[in-house]
């Protein structure tokens, strides 16, 4: 299987979006808070799992891992309704996710 890449999963997210034009609040800066608030969320529930099951258990067992990984990516959903609101793109982020790693190499 090959990389999962940013620019995938915005077009993903974009044809989610057209499909539920009709039921969700579409895709502008206005509509980016309410976006991470869902996002928040999510993160929320990713929480209480770990806090419910442990993180042992969140890494080893198949069932609550499954249940780990599909509210990720809820949240991954979330965060690129997040992009597409703010027009940010693939290129702009890793630019930007670059220069903040590289930032972060030299902070100690």
């Amino acid at each position: 299987m090959s990389d999962f890449s940013i620019n995938e999963m915005l077009t993903m997210q974009m044809q989610l979006q057209e499909k539920y034009k009709d039921k969700w609040e579409h895709i502008s800066p206005e509509v980016g808070k309410n976006k991470l608030l869902w996002m928040i969320g999510e993160i929320g529930e990713v929480i209480d799992i770990i806090k419910k099951n442990g993180s042992t258990n969140a890494c080893e067992n198949d069932k609550i891992r499954k249940e780990l990984v599909e509210e990720l990516a809820d949240a991954l959903m979330y965060y690129n309704d997040v992009l597409l609101c703010y027009g940010i793109t693939a290129e702009e982020l890793k630019q930007t996710y670059a220069e903040k790693y590289e930032k972060n190499m030299k902070r100690w």
